[in-house]
């Protein structure tokens, strides 16, 4: 399974992308991060949602792997095109990094968040 996703799914003209990569986290405890962003296709991402830790990467390509395929049963398809988000992931992972110095907890999905 890859580290990282891109799907889309064209409706009503408009393409909506969904860009998902799986990152280690700061501290050097071996705990990795799903990091999801989502929007339209050629704007900025609409919502960006974080999942984990996950203990070690292949926990979290597995989640991912999961994801992908609720996904693809939704109509959406893999996207060969670069990913266009990479820099608000990146932003998302310091916060994420920032908030676990600043107090050891962990965080969980919420999805209907």
């Amino acid at each position: 399974m890859p580290r990282c996703l891109c799907l889309t799914r064209q409706c009503l003209g408009l393409i909506t992308r969904i860009e998902c990569v799986v990152l280690p986290l700061a501290g050097d405890k071996g705990l990795w991060t799903l990091i999801c962003a989502a929007g339209l296709s050629g704007s900025q991402p609409s919502a960006i949602k974080a999942q984990g830790p996950f203990c070690g990467p292949v926990v979290a390509e597995g989640v991912l792997a999961g994801i992908a395929e609720s996904l693809l049963v939704q109509g959406y398809d893999e996207c060969a095109e670069l990913p266009i988000w990479r820099l608000h992931i990146q932003a998302e992972l310091r916060r994420l990094n920032g908030d676990r110095h600043g107090r050891q907890g962990y965080y969980q999905f919420q999805p209907d968040s």
